[in-house]
Formats: structure tokens, C-alpha cells, sequence
């Protein structure tokens, strides 16, 4: 068995990146931090995010991906509308009447998907 330590991004701003996923997760940024780190870690969520910069720039669909849901009562939908809010961009809408997704592309442009929260699908 094994524990996932955290996810990690390679990304051009870690900070900027970093700063995006604390807003949308309310997790907190390691507090030795600094805007100019290459390596920013985003912690306090069930798992830490971990940011590190790299030279090139994203160039295909990423194989691994973060699938998020609301909590404390939102929903799917309010949580696709504040997710864009911070700077997330809707890439495909897989809403239907059943449920489905809403796959975002974070600043960076790493996909993530929306899903119904456990509580939406009662």
C-alpha cells in the first residue's frame, strides 16, 4: 500500500499556478513561500499540490487530471462559475440530465474536471 504525497504541476509560474488552486481549493501556500520560488507547494487539502517550474510549455492533453467537486452545499454548476471566476476556462460540456462533467483548463491550461458532489446526485 502507499500514500499519494501530493500531486505535482510543471508549469511556467508556479506561484501564479499555486495561487489559482489556493483560491479554488482554500488550501494555503507553504509559508517559507516566495513569488520568485521554482517550487511552490500548495498545502492543507486531502492532498498537497505541488508546483515546480519547467522550461517547456504544456504541449498535449495531460494523462493525469484532478477531478473536483463542491463542497459545503455548492454545486457542480455555482462551482463552474466561481472556478472561472479565478481564471479557469470551460473546455467541454459533458452536463446532461443524468449528471456528467465539465472538463476546465487552469490558467496554465491543465485540465480538470467538475463533477457532481456526492450530495448533488441524492
Amino acid at each position: 500500500m502507499i500514500d499519494v504525497h501530493c500531486v505535482t504541476f510543471d508549469c511556467a509560474r508556479p506561484y501564479e499556478l499555486a495561487t489559482f488552486w489556493r483560491d479554488a481549493t482554500g488550501g494555503e501556500l507553504h509559508p517559507d513561500t516566495e513569488k520568485d520560488d521554482d517550487e511552490v507547494l500548495l498545502q492543507g487539502g486531502r492532498v498537497d499540490l505541488l508546483f515546480i517550474r519547467v522550461p517547456e510549455g504544456k504541449a498535449v492533453k495531460n494523462r493525469v487530471h484532478l477531478d473536483v467537486t463542491g463542497s459545503a452545499g455548492t454545486t457542480r454548476d455555482e462551482e463552474v462559475e466561481r472556478l472561472a471566476g479565478l481564471g479557469a476556462t470551460v473546455s467541454e460540456d459533458h452536463r446532461n440530465p443524468d449528471g456528467g462533467w465539465v472538463t476546465m483548463l487552469d490558467p496554465e491550461g491543465n485540465e480538470f474536471c467538475v463533477c457532481r458532489a456526492e450530495y448533488e446526485r441524492v
